[in-house]
């Protein structure tokens, strides 16, 4: 059965990578002020510049979820070319996406029996999904069926570290994740709070530092600890929100400790900056069992 790997457009997945291997994405709408736009995929730098400064100036940003009738709408072309679909999707904790493509798997099947759409509650977003999907194309590559590439990533989401820190606690206070009384004492003092997806698929805070600075080591202590060196096939993703200068410098700080990683460096997608602001850094990889 030949079959194709897609994600959600929350996912940050290298576009080089993304083209070369003929990975797909369902597009997720997202906002900016009051401009409505649909992100498809990798978005080119220029437009991730412009949606970050937007956030400095004061737009406000917030996303849309996905339908049953959207993934229909995007996988039916597919499907009736004969593909099957191996989908990654941005965690249920974070989102009701999954449950929304578990439905639109339902409606799929009465219509083409002989195909499969399995959906994957990734337990991530951003650059994890990067480092699912690179897996993901490895298993095809390696001549898995669907149902084997599956298995093996679902044991795998277990496995996906995010250690994020942001720049800027009102956004998080707009999601609720922090209170208005931390958010504006936090802001003042220049605390930066270090957050990480937890093994639920939600995001939780961990820690606090003071500064950009001890913010950025307490991001590579924890991928010391947390580090998997026995999965050295695996990509390293980095993903910021307009901070290139503070995700080169996370790095060449990896890179100094273990040489031979393979590192990603890209922009986090306006799905998810829409909730974190601009300033954000994180590191995503294959942790410890």
């Amino acid at each position: 059965m030949k079959y194709l790997i897609f994600a959600d457009a929350s996912a940050d997945i290298d576009k080089n990578f993304g083209d070369e291997n003929d990975i797909h994405y369902i597009p997720m709408e997202y906002s900016l002020g009051d401009e409505m736009r649909t992100c498809k995929g990798v978005e080119p730098e220029e437009i991730m510049k412009a949606f970050y400064n937007g956030q400095r100036k004061g737009d406000f940003t917030k996303t849309s979820q996905i339908s049953p009738y959207l993934y229909r709408e995007y996988l039916e072309p597919y499907f009736k070319e004969g593909y099957s679909v191996l989908y990654l999707c941005l965690s249920s904790g974070l989102s009701s996406t999954y449950q929304s493509a578990l439905l639109a798997k339902e409606e799929l099947k009465e219509d083409y029996p002989d195909l499969d759409f399995y959906p994957i509650d990734t337990l991530a977003a951003t650059g994890g999904m990067g480092v699912l999907a690179e897996h993901a194309v490895r298993n095809l590559k390696a001549g898995m069926t669907i149902e084997e590439n599956y298995n093996d990533l679902v044991k795998c989401t277990a496995n996906i570290r995010h250690w994020f820190m942001v720049e800027d606690l009102m956004y998080l206070k707009r999601g609720g994740r922090v209170s208005a009384t931390t958010a504006v004492v936090g802001s003042a003092l220049n605390i930066k709070p270090i957050l990480k997806i937890d093994e639920n698929g939600k995001l939780v805070t961990i820690a606090k530092k003071r500064g950009n600075k001890a913010a950025m080591g307490e991001l590579v202590e924890l991928f010391k600890n947390n580090y998997d060196e026995s999965a050295k096939d695996e990509v390293i993703s980095i993903v910021h929100a307009d901070a290139a200068e503070g995700a080169e410098e996370i790095k060449n700080k990896l890179l100094e400790i273990y040489p031979g990683l393979t590192i990603r460096i890209g922009y986090l997608s306006p799905i998810i900056g829409a909730h974190t602001g601009p300033g954000m850094i994180a590191i995503c990889h294959m942790g410890k069992n």
